[in-house]
């Protein structure tokens, strides 16, 4: 007999407030430069339905890669899962992709020279001491 009241771990998803970091992408770091798309899928996919792996394959961004997942609470439960994992003697660092943070990495020196720029246009300079 079916019902169409909604199933018990539905309505508990309904009613779960995430934090505001919490998201589908997963940013996995200190992976093995060796690991194969094969083994991320057996490794993350255990946690969910998976949209997309994107591993690094740069000399920038190896050893690292995305993970998008098609569901917030299963890339929830995979972060809170696989983080600290061991990979071939690697402990894997899961954290949550945060596109804001990638933004933010702002040299110093260029904010520097901006605020200067800035002072000379306005006439503005830091009063000297007496």
């Amino acid at each position: 007999c079916l019902s169409k009241q909604p199933s018990m771990a539905l309505s508990k998803r309904l009613n779960v407030r995430l934090p505001p970091e919490v998201n589908r992408i997963l940013l996995v770091k200190n992976l093995p430069f060796s690991i194969s798309a094969e083994e991320m899928y057996d490794i993350f996919g255990k946690y969910g339905a998976i949209r997309q792996i994107r591993v690094g394959n740069t000399p920038e961004t190896r050893g690292t890669a995305f993970v998008v997942y098609e569901d917030i609470f299963d890339a929830k439960n995979a972060c809170d899962h696989l983080s600290g994992f061991n990979v071939c003697n690697r402990y894997l660092v899961v954290l949550y992709y945060q596109p804001t943070k990638v933004q933010k990495k702002v040299s110093v020196e260029t904010k520097r020279e901006e605020i200067d720029r800035i002072k000379a246009k306005y006439g503005l300079g830091t009063p000297k001491a007496q």
